[in-house]
């Protein structure tokens, strides 16, 4: 992919925003470890700006056409180590089943794959069920972190983001096989 930029200063915009996600994941992470028992307003409000500043930068890199191989790369990882922690962490605080970590370990297995099937010639492309499952898996860990250990509804919205992940990862998949593999 070509990197296109702007000459302006905001077109540096996008990128910084993806760097201050993952600024955010320390941040996030030390909170939730210092919070009772996985619940802090202070983390859930650190990942809710996660999560908006996921969907702004690659709003304003492609509406801006200041897309590049950075933002390609760093923005999906920055979203799969921020969603990654809240999942390990809210499993051990007792907060998500261990079927969750199903969630962490899809992302290992993609950001494992992900060079090598560059190098084969693989489009990265996020597809509409990933970036779906990506708001509600947002929406559903960054409500357990905030609400009662028995509060259910943040549990429905992960279960259907999860299950949507599990989807994406297939299409991924299969995206794989015909672009690589064929």
């Amino acid at each position: 992919m070509a990197a296109r930029t702007g000459s302006t200063p905001l077109a540096q915009l996008p990128n910084a925003l993806t760097i201050f996600r993952l600024a955010l994941i320390p941040v996030f992470v030390g909170l939730i470890l210092a919070s009772h028992e996985g619940r802090s307003w202070l983390a859930g409000t650190i990942f809710l700006i996660a999560g908006i500043t996921d969907q702004v930068d690659g709003f304003l890199a492609r509406r801006w056409h200041v897309e590049s191989r950075f933002g390609t790369f760093a923005d999906p990882l920055a979203d799969r180590l921020m969603i990654g922690a809240a999942v390990i962490l809210e499993w051990h605080a007792g907060r998500l089943p261990w079927a969750a970590l199903a969630i962490p370990l899809r992302d290992l297995l993609l950001l494992a794959a992900t060079p090598t099937m560059l190098a084969r010639g693989y489009r990265f492309e996020v597809n509409l069920v990933g970036k779906a499952a990506t708001w509600l898996l947002f929406l559903g860990v960054g409500c357990s972190t905030v609400t009662h250990a028995s509060t259910d509804w943040p549990l429905w919205i992960f279960w259907i983001g999860f299950a949507l992940a599990l989807v994406s990862l297939v299409l991924y998949g299969r995206k794989a096989r015909e672009e690589v593999f064929a």
